[in-house]
């Protein structure tokens, strides 16, 4: 059974353009990677969990931010690694520089033996249609389309 993840494309318009918040992966993996490496913010949904409420958790788990609805469903999205991704849209404004996120282990530097602590998320921003297709990462393209493609 694929594994399932959900997750919030939160929007903004500014100067009558929409733009979109995305997340920057934390870890020594993502540090020097900037195009194609950005994320709607998401996660793993548990057990039997209604995927909305685990899309609004990691959110929150990510970013430091509650999300208010209404919500709007996007869709399910089939990623590289066929894990399928539910993403809704909220409309909401957040401070990037504000972005507090939870944090992982890793052993660091490889074979080291010793287990340091990353940010899941080491910062956000927004983004105009462009830039978030040239940031995002290349399986999550499909969200940016439909996200501009359904915008009236």
């Amino acid at each position: 059974m694929p594994v399932t993840s959900a997750g919030i494309l939160l929007y903004r318009r500014k100067k009558g353009q929409a733009e979109v918040f995305l997340v920057h992966p934390g870890g020594p993996f993502w540090a020097k990677r900037d195009l194609g490496a950005w994320s709607v913010p998401k996660g793993l949904v548990e057990g039997d969990e209604d995927r909305l409420l685990a899309a609004q958790r990691e959110f929150k788990e990510e970013t430091g931010f509650d999300v208010r609805g209404p919500f709007r469903e996007l869709g399910e999205f089939r990623q590289p690694s066929g894990k399928r991704l539910h993403v809704w849209t909220a409309k909401g404004d957040v401070d990037p520089s504000k972005l507090v996120s939870n944090s992982f282990e890793l052993v660091w530097p490889p074979k080291s033996g010793r287990a340091q602590s990353f940010p899941e998320a080491d910062r956000g921003a927004w983004f105009a249609r462009e830039d978030a297709f040239e940031k995002i990462v290349e399986g999550q393209k499909s969200i940016v389309e439909a996200f501009y493609s359904g915008l009236k």
